[in-house]
Formats: structure tokens, C-alpha cells, sequence
């Protein structure tokens, strides 16, 4: 069994980030929110497992009115909690039941540190809201001797960002965040250069080439250790085998029609695994695989 699963709360965002399908409104597979009950069932079966959750594949966790009564529920079961979230919609009133509810980390997208190259990728958002929202979050932190969540700042670093590194590591330091990450953007279409990939290589998920064409730094080799150790579970039970399989094309089975267990042992999920160890270049979802491209401030 794995030791650690993500559960999807919704697919829909109140963003239009340019690379992602919640942004794009890209999704051929079904939009829609997990329910309380469905939620429930999973947890009860997999409890005894897994020790992290991640609240997080696609869309704004927030946008479901039932996400925290959901990790109020995991914690119930001694369950670490984490989520990924734009936060523009942390009021006093979400930051203080966020804080309340047990969540033990709390990812903050910020990608930028000025509202224009900050919306140059977080299309339609708003950098004080987000500025906002931490600080809500770190003084509810306070006001109730909380020592969770652990709120991480995790920087996007795209062409038009890429100078305010430095800036970011200040900010985070101002407003009193525990962590800070640089992440590598994925970009779809990379082969010919895009405008979001970093001029800076120590920053790119994509290395140029000799004749001016760019390709992915991973080696791609024959394993992954997420087939053995985790999962995604979409909002509607569908079992994929990670997070970048956004669109669920590799559904290897249904909650609504059989246990984790029979799935996760299951004839199909073994036949993918197999796949991965064979040529994990020939599975669409793995040619522009991060794995290993987070940088750690």
C-alpha cells in the first residue's frame, strides 16, 4: 500500500494560469468538487496506511466550502495534511478555521513580488491578496499558539520573475514564512523555446541545445519510486498513478466501483508499473517529468 496519496478537492480555479488545464479551462475529463461522504470513505479505508495527504492535483482547494471540515477529518486519523493553494481567499475568517482545523503545511503560490510580473503567470490574480492572506494566516498562527500549519512560500520561476529571486527570499523573510521553494515551470510546448522558460538555467526544467532547440534536463530513466509509494485520486474516485497525469488519462481504477486495495494490486496498475520500468519515455505523461527539478532555498 502506498504511504502517501493526493486527493483532489476540486478542478475549478478562479485563476487562468497559462500552463495549467484548471487555468486553461482545458480538461476533457469532468469538472466538479469531491463530496464529504466520498472523502470520508477513502480516508476510512486508507488510515491505516498512508501518513501524508496532500489536498491538492488541480484547481483552488479553497473553492470547495467543505475542504477544511475534510482536514479537520484527516487529522481526526493522524493523518499529515498538506495543500497548494493561490491564497486569495484567506479573510480572517478561512485563516483562523485553516489554522483551527489541524492542516500541517500550507503551500502559498506567489510568483512574483510585484503585481505586474506576479499576474504575468497568475493570470487574473492579485499579489496584496496573497500578501494579505499570509499574513492573516501567520497572525491566526499566533493568536492561537498554533505551531501549524507550516506555511511555505513556493515561487514559480518564469522568464518575467526569474530577477526577483532576491526579492522573494525578503519578502518571505518580512512577513515571517518557515520555508521558501523555487520551482521549475512546465512548460507544454518547450521544444522550440517559449517565453516562460528562465534565461537562467539553474532555473529551468529545460536545457538549450546546440541548434537552438530546448529538451527536458530529466534523463528519463526506467523507474519511478511514486508507482510504489503514492497515487492521485481524482475529485470524482478515478485512481491515476501521479500528479501529472492532469488530465486522468491513465485511470487505473474507480472508488465508486471497487476498494483502493483491489486497485492498487490489480492486474492494470501492475501492467503500468511494468510500463515505467520498460520505456518510461514512450508514456506521454512522463516525457516532461519534473521529478527532481525543485530548488531549495
Amino acid at each position: 500500500m502506498p504511504v502517501s496519496v493526493a486527493i483532489e478537492p476540486t478542478t475549478s480555479c478562479n485563476l487562468r494560469c497559462p500552463e495549467c488545464p484548471s487555468g486553461l479551462r482545458a480538461f476533457s475529463r469532468p469538472t466538479g468538487m469531491i463530496d464529504q461522504s466520498s472523502f470520508r470513505k477513502i480516508i476510512d479505508e486508507l488510515y491505516r496506511d498512508i501518513v501524508y495527504l496532500t489536498f491538492y492535483f488541480q484547481g483552488e482547494p479553497y473553492l470547495n466550502p467543505h475542504f477544511l471540515q475534510m482536514v479537520r477529518y484527516a487529522n481526526g486519523k493522524n493523518i499529515y495534511t498538506s495543500t497548494s493553494t493561490n491564497a486569495h481567499y484567506l479573510d480572517e475568517e478561512k485563516a483562523r478555521e485553516t489554522v483551527e482545523s489541524g492542516l500541517d503545511r500550507l503551500i502559498i503560490s506567489i510568483d512574483g513580488t510585484t503585481q505586474e510580473a506576479y499576474q504575468s503567470y497568475r493570470v487574473g490574480g492579485r499579489l496584496a491578496q496573497v500578501i494579505s492572506g499570509t499574513k492573516n494566516i501567520i497572525r491566526w498562527k499566533k493568536i492561537l499558539r498554533s505551531r501549524t500549519p507550516l506555511v511555505v512560500f513556493q515561487f514559480l520561476v518564469v522568464r518575467p520573475n526569474e530577477h526577483q529571486v532576491p526579492e522573494l527570499l525578503r519578502l518571505a523573510a518580512k512577513l515571517g514564512v518557515d520555508d521558501v521553494q523555487f520551482k521549475t515551470a512546465q512548460v507544454y510546448d518547450h521544444a522550440n523555446g517559449h517565453a516562460l522558460i528562465p534565461r537562467n538555467e539553474d532555473y529551468s526544467r529545460y536545457r538549450k541545445n546546440a541548434d537552438g532547440t530546448y529538451s527536458i534536463k530529466n534523463k528519463m530513466e526506467d523507474h519511478c519510486w511514486r508507482m510504489w509509494q503514492s497515487c492521485v485520486i481524482t475529485w470524482d474516485g478515478k485512481v491515476v498513478p501521479c500528479c501529472f497525469d492532469k488530465d486522468a488519462a491513465h485511470r487505473l481504477g474507480d472508488l465508486r466501483e471497487r476498494t483502493f486495495r483491489s486497485i492498487w494490486k490489480s492486474r492494470p496498475y501492475g501492467d503500468f508499473r511494468a510500463s515505467v520500468l520498460r520505456a518510461r519515455s514512450a508514456i506521454t505523461i512522463c516525457r516532461n517529468c519534473s521529478e527532481g527539478s525543485m530548488v531549495w532555498a
